[in-house]
């Protein structure tokens, strides 16, 4: 029986949202993403919106985390009511992620949970990338970013999460030291990515 929660960490334009979701359901077990923003709102009675808004992007006030001693959230932060939005909703989500993981099984994607859950018991740690030609051509066709604009939006996007990562936990977004495994979708493709997932999570579980 399956006993572990599934945390993905993706390149913009890797397809690792995709790969999580299909993993998801080939597992039969819950799947977390855009989801984790409407049970945040739900959560702390702000408005939906805002949070989207404030999705996997690090307090643009530096200045207020160091004042607040919040600046390195991987050691303190504290819950000020009035703190910057995103910070409230990282941990409203962090709340979130670790009451799901304490449910059973599950899949993650984004939002730090390889660090919020470096506790728990049962974690198998993913990271998806692939090649930049191939994350380009899918953030244009499937993702419907303009083709002038892909170039910018893989850097910014592929930075932002860096950015967010690196802020809210003591780590290095993208560190192999950080995942039990480092997937290339370019090379596996969407569904094969899913297959090796599977399999080394399954061996991965029998030598637990």
């Amino acid at each position: 029986m399956l006993q572990s929660v599934i945390t993905i960490a993706r390149q913009y334009g890797s397809g690792g949202r995709i790969i999580g979701e299909k993993l998801a359901k080939a597992l039969n077990i819950p799947f977390y993403d855009k989801e984790l923003i409407a049970m945040a709102a739900k959560k702390s009675g702000l408005s939906k919106e805002i949070f989207e808004k404030a999705d996997e992007k690090a307090t643009s006030s530096l200045l207020y985390s160091l004042v607040m001693g919040t600046y390195n959230f991987g050691s303190h932060f504290s819950m000020a009511a009035d703190m910057p939005i995103n910070d409230r909703l990282f941990m409203i989500q962090a709340d979130i992620i670790k009451n799901a993981a304490m449910e059973g099984p599950c899949v993650i994607v984004g939002r730090c949970a390889d660090y919020i859950l470096r506790e728990h018991t049962h974690c198998f740690h993913v990271f998806i990338r692939a090649d930049h030609d191939d994350r380009v051509k899918r953030i244009v066709e499937e993702y419907g970013d303009p083709a002038a604009k892909a170039e910018d939006l893989l850097q910014k996007k592929d930075k932002q999460r860096a950015n967010y990562y690196n802020f809210y936990s003591n780590k290095k977004w993208g560190d192999l030291n950080n995942y039990d495994l480092v997937v290339n979708s370019s090379l596996f493709g969407i569904e094969g990515s899913i297959e090796l997932i599977k399999a080394a999570l399954q061996t991965a579980e029998k030598n637990a």
